[in-house]
């Protein structure tokens, strides 16, 4: 796996480019914008442990019932030129109709998932668990800020298992 040589600013990643969770098939998928989520390894001893991305999804979103029901998801990243689609993508529902035609982007199979063409890096990840947070567990001004009216999210953790640079 040459990705685990790879260094990848996951902060800025995230936090400042945001990037598209899909997930199912070319036939039959769903995309969402997200700005939360993290890497690292887990279950392996020491130099060995499963590289993983983890991103966190609020089950009100469309996106959540394809993440569940699939084994696979990819987390794409774009440049900054495609921050408009970006946005469309993470205010627009799927169950409302095809957003991914209101933007530029165009969607392309991939073994295990959908990615698209524009994708500067996308991330291809075999769910390996999942956990909706509890209300309760989170801290107190996290739970007042944004789950005063939506469920908490739900972490789903995928291992990598191939990386696409374009």
């Amino acid at each position: 796996m040459y990705f685990k040589e790879k260094k990848y600013d996951v902060f800025q990643m995230f936090n400042d480019r945001w990037a598209l969770a899909t997930a199912g098939i070319i036939d039959d998928y769903n995309t969402m914008t997200i700005a939360w989520g993290s890497m690292g390894t887990i279950w392996g001893p020491p130099h060995k442990g499963k590289p993983i991305l983890t991103i966190y999804v609020s089950p009100a979103r469309y996106t959540h019932n394809y993440l569940e029901k699939n084994d696979y998801f990819t987390v794409s990243f774009f440049s900054e030129e495609f921050r408009r689609d970006l946005s469309i993508l993470g205010s627009k529902s799927g169950r409302d109709g095809d957003k991914v035609a209101l933007t530029s982007l165009t969607p392309v199979s991939v073994e295990h998932g959908v990615d698209f063409e524009q994708a500067e890096l996308t991330f291809v990840c075999r769910k390996l668990y999942s956990h909706q947070f509890e209300k309760e567990q989170v801290p107190q001004e996290v739970a007042d800020w944004i789950y005063t009216r939506v469920p908490p999210h739900t972490m789903f953790i995928g291992e990598v298992v191939d990386v696409i640079e374009r």
